[in-house]
């Protein structure tokens, strides 16, 4: 068994260099792992769960899908709206949404107070996850987001 309290998971802030995309997390797996010292392998853990705080007028993330992973949100307190594709839709505290894969979703905070939520995903060692915004792709074992472009299929094959 392992256990923790939220008490003791560090607050981590993220932040564009423009500040449009802020929030502060409690990365309650990575605390998981670190139980006593202990330092488990990273595939250990069949979901991830974060607890998130995004301030009035900040978004999570820049609108994206995920090929291969699921995020179910529970808002906690607060007010905000949840972006995708087919339009946007207002959540408050005790909503619950479900993003299944190659569904591009981004969450905003329209409140005036804080809008804090915990994540869950099942975290899939292959996932990738598109950008439609921008037309990016962050991808696994990259550092950074690329751009693909298309080819034909024999093109620099012969």
């Amino acid at each position: 068994m392992k256990k923790i309290n939220l008490a003791a998971v560090p607050v981590e802030e993220s932040q564009s260099p423009k500040g449009r995309y802020r929030r502060f997390c409690k990365d309650i797996t990575a605390a998981m792992r670190q139980t006593n010292g202990e330092r488990l392998r990273p595939l250990a853990w069949p979901f991830e769960v974060e607890l998130v705080r995004l301030p009035p007028r900040a978004l999570n993330y820049p609108l994206h899908s995920h090929t291969a992973q699921w995020e179910f949100y529970l808002i906690v307190s607060g007010r905000g709206q949840v972006r995708t594709p087919a339009g946007t839709v207002e959540v408050r505290e005790g909503d619950c949404v479900a993003h299944p894969p190659g569904e591009a979703h981004q969450l905003s905070n329209t409140g005036a107070t804080d809008l804090v939520y915990y994540v869950i995903a099942d975290n899939p060692p292959s996932d990738a996850c598109h950008y439609p915004d921008s037309d990016k792709w962050a991808l696994p074992g990259q550092d950074k987001p690329v751009r693909v472009q298309s080819a034909e299929y024999y093109d620099g094959e012969e």
